[in-house]
């Protein structure tokens, strides 16, 4: 389809924040520090140079509000979306699954909402 695919890597000059780096099935992984497979050969990407981010969570709701994985990168990695009124790049998607729905979540000042939520029910458009 034309698309390039980027997988978020952990670095050490950007603590606590995710930079993404170039995918291609058969490409080489290695383990992170906590054992997630990133790819080994890098050339990295900034969170704002991306369309369309895919992030994983743990709850969600229709306000667009996501329970994470309990380390914050996402949060931290995408923080500048809180800045922009008008061109809000990249679009951020949760996955999840319908049940992971929950009424209400009440966010934190730092977290970053998401644009829409894909569960296997269909894609939530958030309310925002």
């Amino acid at each position: 389809m034309g698309r390039t695919l980027y997988l978020p890597v952990l670095v050490p000059f950007a603590r606590g924040k995710l930079w993404f780096a170039r995918y291609q099935p058969g490409d080489a992984l290695v383990a992170n520090r906590y054992g997630i497979p990133e790819p080994q050969h890098r050339q990295l990407v900034k969170p704002c140079t991306l369309d369309l981010v895919l992030m994983p969570l743990v709850a969600f709701d229709a306000a667009g509000h996501r329970i994470g994985m309990g380390g914050g990168f996402y949060d931290r990695s995408f923080a500048f979306l809180h800045a922009r009124r008008y061109w809000r790049k990249p679009t951020l998607v949760g996955l999840a699954y319908q049940l992971q729905r929950q009424r209400a979540i009440t966010p934190n000042r730092w977290d970053v909402p998401l644009d829409a939520i894909a569960t296997e029910t269909g894609c939530h458009v958030t309310r925002r």
